[in-house]
């Protein structure tokens, strides 16, 4: 069995240097009271032929994020019979955990694996996870995918999240890279700061790096993983990986967006049930009422308004009418044109 790193402790039976196919598992350890020598086995493929890149496909870093462990899983049953140039390594459910159980967060230790980068060799489990991820994964990959969706509390137009390197010819090579996936948008995110992302761990490796929210509701959107699926195939072809024909690409090209910063945010002041003055599709403007939030306890209470700060897109919308202070209820992004 081959770890490919002493350094972290899990391990898998797959081997990223051997030719051909191989499905097998990572074998995440988790001594616990029903099974004091288990581990948890999460599900990985790998395709190597000949020379070329290496692409990482991950899906699953949420559990309520459906189209990317669909798509991937679909990949993975077409990736024996595929024609390749380097090395594709396929993981539907990162979190796996978490993917069982539906939830955004793991069931075991109750972490969101994308808040825990770069992770801990002797962390919790899902801390396991993102340090295998850091120390393994992201150094032997020339290209990571990351496919998410809205989950259970928010949805999504299908997007691509684009991180353009600041270096002139790698931005150019990666602006060809995402056109080619052909999302109907492409958004260049605003995360306020946050750098203990998935994404963030990835561009500290230098490394090209896509993401992207494809749906919500925590349900499998079929818009969404269609994009998804024919995405990736445009994109393994743009990066010289895939050999077999490649998909059409959209006629309509993609929709550039930004999201700016805290004034393209909308939180909830207060608790309360939350009433949307917007759907998702919509274009807002500045000052425009965003919503009210109606107290339950206190029907007779004039609900608290919520404007909008900024014009721009709905992207994104809660899915959840149940808010507390500090709950997302949404956000904007508008146009843009490639840093």
């Amino acid at each position: 069995m081959s770890s490919m790193s002493s350094n972290s402790l899990i391990t898998t039976d797959v081997d990223y240097d051997q030719g051909g196919y191989q499905a097998g598992y990572l074998r995440l350890p988790y001594s616990h009271d029903r099974s004091g020598y288990g581990f948890i086995p999460i599900p990985i493929a790998v395709l190597k032929q000949g020379e070329g890149p290496t692409v990482l496909l991950t899906g699953g870093n949420h559990g309520d994020e459906y189209e990317g462990p669909v798509a991937l899983m679909k990949l993975i049953r077409r990736m024996p019979d595929l024609q390749i140039s380097g090395r594709i390594i396929v993981i539907p459910g990162l979190n796996f955990p978490a993917l069982l159980n539906g939830s955004r967060t793991s069931p075991i230790d109750n972490a969101n694996l994308n808040r825990v980068f770069p992770g801990k060799r002797n962390g919790s489990l899902t801390e396991m996870i993102a340090h295998y991820a850091d120390t393994v994964l992201f150094p032997m990959a020339d290209f990571v995918f990351d496919i998410h969706a809205g989950g259970l509390s928010t949805n999504y137009l299908p997007t691509v999240l684009a991180y353009p390197p600041l270096d002139p010819v790698r931005r150019e090579t990666y602006r060809k890279i995402v056109q080619a996936f052909g999302a109907p948008r492409v958004m260049i995110m605003d995360m306020l700061g946050e750098d203990r992302t998935y994404g963030a761990a990835v561009e500290r490796q230098d490394t090209y790096f896509l993401c992207g929210e494809f749906g919500g509701h925590a349900t499998c959107s079929v818009e969404g993983t269609r994009i998804v699926e024919q995405g990736l195939e445009r994109m393994m072809h743009a990066l010289g990986v895939l050999n077999s024909r490649a998909p059409l690409a959209p006629t309509l090209g993609n929709r550039l967006l930004k999201v700016e910063g805290a004034e393209h945010y909308i939180f909830a002041p207060v608790a309360g049930i939350f009433e949307p003055a917007f759907t998702l599709g919509d274009e807002v403007v500045a000052g425009q009422l965003a919503g009210r939030i109606h107290d339950p306890r206190r029907p007779q209470a004039v609900p608290v308004e919520i404007f909008f700060k900024a014009a721009g897109l709905i992207i994104c919308t809660r899915t959840l009418a149940s808010v507390e202070p500090g709950d997302c209820l949404g956000h904007l992004a508008s146009d843009t044109d490639w840093p």
